[in-house]
């Protein structure tokens, strides 16, 4: 499995530290792991046609065309995507392929850091054997494309000084297939703590290796 990881943009998600979070496991089932600190990679063909799964990390910014669409279409020809809270949402306004691959984009989390649980829906092996647990961050406030599996959510209460936010429930996780391609997007990890904390490893780790996991047709 060759993973590709594309990290930079805004440091205040730390995208080496988080994304250094995950290299034992990958390496563990047999990744080769190459690391991108440029955009620029998404119009490498030959690196983008060797890729297994590609792992970003990257706030704030945009593709060019060319960079979207290097993208776009090796994920639809068969590459998995992954990636969490900023780094995927936070990302590519003006990318309407790229927004459109992942599914969704980041608008708003109302407070700030704050605390608020975490719900999983249905069953997916992804979630298995987790249940619902509370975290102190931002509660990500997106739009979503409804084509979306959601596997786990939040509420809003429609407090801080949001109140049309009110019992809004508003996904969290989810996956899509993507033409032969698979995506994961989790709207958990703004800091490393955050990625430590033992239910949202779990689920990042697991939605890493199910991107990584080709789509029998």
């Amino acid at each position: 499995m060759n993973v590709l990881i594309v990290r930079g943009g805004w440091d205040g998600h730390q995208p080496v530290v988080c994304t250094e979070l995950f290299r034992e496991l990958l390496e563990s089932h047999g990744a080769t792991i190459t690391v991108a600190e440029t955009l620029d990679v998404y119009t490498d063909r030959a690196v983008l046609d060797a890729t297994d799964l590609i792992i970003q990390c990257w706030t704030r910014g945009d593709l060019t065309a060319e960079q979207e669409n290097g993208l776009v279409d090796r994920v639809r020809a068969g590459a998995g995507f992954a990636g969490w809270h900023g780094g995927v949402l936070a990302f590519g306004y003006a990318a309407a392929r790229y927004q459109y691959m992942v599914g969704g984009r980041f608008l708003h989390h109302p407070g700030g850091l704050i605390d608020h649980t975490v719900d999983f829906t249905g069953t997916h092996p992804i979630t298995a054997g987790l249940t619902s647990f509370r975290v102190h961050t931002e509660q990500y406030y997106c739009h979503v494309d409804p084509s979306l599996e959601v596997l786990a959510t939040t509420t809003f209460d429609g407090g801080h000084d949001e109140p049309d936010t009110a019992g809004v429930v508003m996904p969290v996780v989810w996956i899509r297939r993507f033409g032969r391609g698979r995506v994961f997007v989790s709207t958990l990890g703004h800091s490393p703590a955050d990625l430590r904390i033992p239910q949202t490893r779990t689920l990042t780790e697991r939605g890493l290796l199910w991107a990584a996991t080709p789509v029998v047709t």
